[in-house]
């Protein structure tokens, strides 16, 4: 079984190549551009872990791991077409499991052309190489910021997503319908996966985990949003990689009672489902504050702001569809995973 793993240098993307590794028979190749969206050191130490120094890294090259000759390695554009076709055509893919994207709300709103280039013109190229390589299943990454302004809770895969409050949401949910496009017209195989807030070791940055643990160890403020007033369905990253490794099994095969009259968003005729993938525990932003405050034995400075354009109020996951798809349910306690974490962290920090 020969999988490709676009986005390997990242968050999830790293923590899946090696999952994949560690439990099955496969071939891997990891994809990803290691743009400068954040400090490439932190995706290349995540690469180190993979078996690949910088060195061995070069732009269209398939590198080996030197952990592991199962797994290699290409620094490539999504949006290259002509590098993309010549990739699935050498690589005989089955499967395909694509975590790469432009990601950040906010930073959406100052740089749109980006999130069109990536999320939309690199997912067209994926479908169109899936397509015509006959890859037998296309796992993506959406996300739950695609449910905007919805207010009903939890949140299910069966709810219209309509109204998006940032342009990366909209990228998500385009996605979506790109992918039921293609499972329709041409029998594609595909499976989208709604992460809900991902935190863990090795984390993205500009999330909120590494930003407030960065901050009370150097003894600055942290930014409170909406003066702590929200809620986040925090998920830790071996429960989204356990769902990802196992979806990528469940092949959607068509929904033969999908009613036209009363249709479902999550399902379809054709091969194509939706999963939301979170805890189903939303966590009030100031209890974790002090979660992490517990773990680092400091109390925060806080400093309280207003909303930020582009954030929802609360997130809340319906895991249901996942759990009767795979047998599995994320189900870290939030102050286990804050608690490994913070151990990352302060182990990173202190090389």
């Amino acid at each position: 079984m020969r999988y490709l793993v676009t986005g390997a240098a990242g968050f999830i993307g790293a923590a899946v190549c090696r999952r994949l590794l560690q439990s099955r028979d496969v071939e891997v190749v990891g994809l990803d551009n290691i743009n400068s969206y954040y400090d490439p050191v932190l995706k290349f130490g995540r690469l180190a872990l993979l078996g690949f120094s910088e060195a061995d890294i070069d732009w269209y090259r398939l590198s080996t791991s030197s952990a592991d000759p199962r797994l290699r390695f290409i620094r490539m554009n999504l949006e290259d077409t002509d590098a993309m076709r010549m990739l699935f055509a050498n690589g005989a893919f089955d499967r395909v499991i694509h975590l790469a994207a432009q990601a950040g709300v906010r930073y959406s709103i100052d740089h749109p052309h980006a999130y069109i280039q990536s999320n939309v013109d690199g997912f067209i190229n994926i479908l169109e190489c899936c397509r015509h390589y006959k890859v037998s299943h296309l796992v993506y990454a959406s996300s739950s910021s695609v449910y905007g302004l919805n207010g009903k809770v939890p949140f299910s895969e069966s709810d219209p997503v309509d109204h998006p409050v940032s342009l990366y949401a909209a990228t998500k949910k385009s996605n979506e319908l790109m992918a039921h496009a293609y499972s329709q017209l041409y029998g594609l195989p595909t499976t989208g996966l709604r992460f809900f807030t991902v935190y863990g070791p090795w984390g993205r940055p500009d999330m909120s985990p590494y930003l407030f643990i960065d901050a009370i160890l150097n003894d600055r403020p942290i930014k409170v949003f909406n003066n702590g007033d929200m809620y986040r369905d925090f998920t830790y990253i071996d429960d989204i990689v356990e769902g990802v490794v196992r979806i990528a099994d469940v092949i959607p095969q068509g929904n033969t009672a999908w009613d036209e009259q009363h249709p479902d968003p999550a399902t379809s005729p054709a091969p194509y489902r939706v999963y939301n993938i979170g805890n189903s525990s939303p966590v009030k932003l100031m209890d974790y504050i002090r979660a992490i405050e517990k773990s680092i034995g400091r109390e925060a400075r806080k400093e309280f702001l207003p909303m930020q354009p582009g954030d929802v109020y609360r997130t809340f996951a319906d895991s249901s569809a996942l759990a009767e798809a795979t047998g599995f349910l994320p189900s870290t306690p939030l102050q286990r995973g804050i608690d490994a974490t913070v151990a990352w962290f302060r182990s990173h920090t202190s090389k």
